[in-house]
Formats: C-alpha cells, sequence, structure tokens
C-alpha cells in the first residue's frame, strides 16, 4: 500500500483511501521567503513532487532551547512557568502554552517578549534530530523538494535551520493543525511529516499522504489512531520509506 519498501520498519494505516499516492507535481511558490540554500537536487525523469516537513521534534530536538527560553521569560516577568512540563507538549502555538501561566490580557505581549528573546536563548541549546538531514537530502536525491511548515514565529523557525545546516526549499511558520494546509496545497506537497496529531490533521486537510515519526508528544499509536498513513519510530526510517514509495509510485504512473 502507497508504495511502502517491503525493508522498511514502518505501520499503515488501512484506513486511508487506496490510490492516494502522495505524489504531487510542485507549484511555483509565492508569496513566501525562501531560505536561498544550494538545494543540490538531482535531476529526474520521474514528476517533481514537495515534501513537507515539521519543525520541533521533527526535524530539530528543541526542548533544550525552549526550555532556556522559557527559564529567561520566567526570570524577567516573576511570573513561575514549569519549563520542564512545557516541553512535555510542543506543536500547538505559544499562545496556548502561554495561556498556561499569564492572564489572557497579557498572553499577546507576553508571546511578543518570549519570540524576541528566543534567539539568544534557544537557538543554541536545540539540536538536529537523528536522520533530520538525511530525510532533506534523500527528497532532493529524488528530484523533489522539501518545505518547513510549522507553528513556530517564521523568523525563529528559519535560525534553527540555518544554524543546524538543515536546508529545506522554503519554511512558511506560524500555521498549527489544519491550517498547515494552506501552506501543503500553496506548495503542492502530497506528503507531509510530523509528529503530532496537530500534523496528521493538517495533512489529511490538504489531501497529503501524513507520514507521522513517534518522536514528539504523541505516541505510534495515538498518531495512527488520528489517521496517519505511516507511522516511522523516527526520520532514520525515512530515506529507505520515501525512495520506495516514489519508485512505486513512479513505475505505475
Amino acid at each position: 500500500m502507497f508504495g511502502m519498501s517491503p525493508h522498511t520498519s514502518h505501520h499503515e494505516n488501512p484506513a486511508r483511501p487506496a490510490g492516494l499516492t502522495g505524489l504531487s507535481t510542485g507549484r511555483t511558490e509565492t508569496g513566501r521567503t525562501e531560505t536561498g540554500a544550494d538545494t543540490g537536487r538531482t535531476k529526474s525523469s520521474g514528476p517533481a513532487f514537495t515534501v513537507g516537513f515539521d519543525l520541533d521534534m521533527t526535524l530539530i530536538d528543541s526542548r533544550p532551547g525552549i526550555r532556556a527560553a522559557f527559564s529567561a521569560l520566567s526570570a524577567e516577568t516573576g511570573v513561575y512557568i514549569d519549563v520542564d512540563l512545557t516541553t512535555t507538549r510542543l506543536g500547538p502555538p505559544l499562545e496556548l502554552e502561554l495561556a498556561h501561566w499569564f492572564p489572557a490580557d497579557q498572553i499577546e505581549p507576553v508571546a511578543d517578549r518570549y519570540r524576541a528573546l528566543y534567539p539568544e536563548h534557544a537557538i543554541e541549546p536545540t539540536l538536529a534530530m537523528p536522520g533530520a538531514r538525511a530525510a532533506l537530502a534523500a527528497v532532493r536525491a529524488l528530484g523533489g523538494r522539501t518545505i518547513v511548515v510549522t507553528a513556530k514565529y517564521e523568523p525563529n523557525a528559519k535560525l534553527h535551520l540555518e544554524r543546524l545546516g538543515i536546508e529545506a526549499d522554503a519554511v512558511i511558520g506560524s500555521l498549527w493543525a489544519e491550517a498547515k494546509a494552506e501552506a501543503l496545497r500553496e506548495y503542492g506537497a502530497g506528503v507531509y511529516v510530523g509528529d503530532h496529531t496537530g500534523d496528521v490533521r493538517g495533512a489529511r486537510t490538504a489531501g497529503a499522504l501524513s507520514v507521522a515519526v513517534a518522536t514528539g508528544p504523541c505516541g505510534a499509536d495515538e498518531l495512527r489512531s488520528a489517521g496517519a498513513d505511516v507511522v516511522l519510530d523516527d526520520l532514520t526510517a525515512f530515506p529507505e520509506w520515501v525512495r520506495g514509495h516514489v519508485g512505486y509510485v513512479r513505475e505505475r504512473a
């Protein structure tokens, strides 16, 4: 189903309609800022395609950085924040997390201050997730392009990718759950990879194949129940999966 390689460790969701290829010819980007990186894309005789990726806990382990940024915010405002708890529920927009600690009328200015503190405190400690660079490279090697679609503030998302040497063709921020479908459709993404049930909902809203990685706050069973088409243990399994999937689709094109 969906062209999976028989040698790749993964779980498929049988409830997803058969015939969904997840291989979509990409559109020309409009109205978005691209990274400008040389992707080193290999030419291919098959159709062009676009794969979208989430950021936090999919491509990057931002827990140390977010912990540091919230610690700085707590120290500056004098408001207690359980910084360890915040890192167990990454994915949704910042404002939803701040609502646990601040009155409603303070959330907007506090969010602005957090985002201003973020580059100083959160970028350096953050690490690439295992397999992140190889996952994007696998798409490029097949002639595809990659986009990052995240709920994170876009300038800070770009800082993470630049520091870690993770090259994407475009980065789109401040989109969460179903709203991610806006960017996925605009860029013609046929596959979206993420770690949260919100990412699954975004993929399905866009009509894209949902590939979930069990590296964030949602476990494999929860991701599968949410409707993920494929569940991988982590991104190290993605290159083999995407090669098998693209090969399957192109053989039948």
